[in-house]
């Protein structure tokens, strides 16, 4: 397959880049290289991607309009994954026009570009941050999401309603990947293993929100990847029995599907953190702090639908996957 995937200097993305061109697909590569964190480690990243033939690197901003429309006339792809974003619930409050410009108006413009190309089927990132203010665990794709807590939640949402559009006008396949808390090596240095990491080797003290309390659905990266092949795959569908007298949130009578992509097992961060001492060696010096605005106290994925239609099963408990990670960031960092 010739596949478009956008996002490859970024953590998903270049992981998934490497299993796709493994197992011989064509693909072609898209990346602006934005400075919200270290570029260097964008730069490395992509560095893995370079002794593939069948691997095209491209840099463009997905909200520049005309350079979409070209990039897909020129290579024609058959599938379409979009994991470019602007990503971060904190930062979507300092500036948030920052995510109207990626997660809006560069998503339409993927969306577009899919419709006029007729692409065979359209996988795009969503995030666990749209279930918002919702309480009941675990969430469920099957649930309301209509009270996003942060600008970042409120953009992936709208990008699941927008996909319905095209769906449903155009008869485009889409489906809407809710990511629950992704970790593992080549991570994000903005996320809080990596965070934790870099603060407890140096010494220095780590800020631990809402006192350590809430619980997060910490799901490795191959596990994360596995999800998307195989939802990649397997082009969305219409349920021929959804009723609008009754509508189901995750389906629809066109051909769309919404799914959440998590490890079933939340973990709280405290015990997170303790696991991750145990690995460095270290004991880190702890600042308890209140819930920030925007985050959610829990994320808890219900994983049925996914498992039902695609044979996803999570295998990689925190104790493995940290010690992964930990044994990466020494190996990179030389510490």
């Amino acid at each position: 397959m010739r596949i478009l995937l956008t996002g490859t200097a970024g953590f998903i993305g270049n992981h998934l880049a490497i299993r796709l061109l493994e197992r011989g697909d064509e693909v072609i590569g898209v990346d602006n290289l934005n400075d919200y964190y270290d570029v260097n480690l964008k730069l490395d990243r992509l560095a893995r991607l370079k002794d593939y033939s069948a691997y095209t690197d491209v840099r463009l901003d997905i909200a520049d309009r005309a350079g979409v429309d070209a990039l897909f006339k020129r290579y024609q792809p058959q599938k379409v994954v979009n994991l470019a974003a602007q990503a971060g619930v904190r930062y979507s409050i300092e500036n948030p026009y920052a995510y109207i410009d990626s997660n809006i108006v560069g998503f339409m413009n993927i969306l577009e570009a899919s419709r006029q190309q007729q692409v065979e089927h359209l996988v795009y990132a969503s995030s666990s941050s749209v279930y918002g203010a919702n309480e009941s665990m675990p969430f469920s794709v099957h649930d309301n999401v209509d009270h996003p807590l942060s600008l970042y939640a409120a953009t992936k949402k709208a990008n699941e309603l927008m996909a319905h559009t095209y769906s449903h006008l155009h008869a485009l396949p889409t489906t809407g990947l809710r990511f629950f808390t992704v970790y593992g090596p080549w991570g994000r240095p903005d996320m809080a293993l990596f965070s934790f990491t870099r603060a407890i080797l140096a010494g220095e003290s780590i800020k631990v929100f809402n006192f350590g309390k809430h619980r997060r659905d910490f799901t490795y990266i191959d596990d994360i990847v596995e999800g998307v092949i195989r939802t990649l795959d397997h082009n969305a569908q219409p349920n021929l029995a959804w009723s609008g007298l009754q509508p189901d949130a995750a389906t629809s009578l066109a051909p769309w599907r919404i799914y959440n992509i998590g490890n079933q097992q939340p973990v709280e961060l405290l015990t997170y953190i303790e696991t991750l001492e145990h690995y460095l060696g270290k004991t880190a010096e702890k600042i308890l702090l209140p819930l920030q605005p925007g985050d959610v106290v829990d994320t808890y994925a219900d994983v049925e639908q996914l498992i039902a239609d695609v044979g996803y099963q999570p295998s990689t408990p925190i104790e493995q996957g940290i010690e992964r990670f930990v044994a990466w960031y020494r190996d990179y960092y030389k510490v």
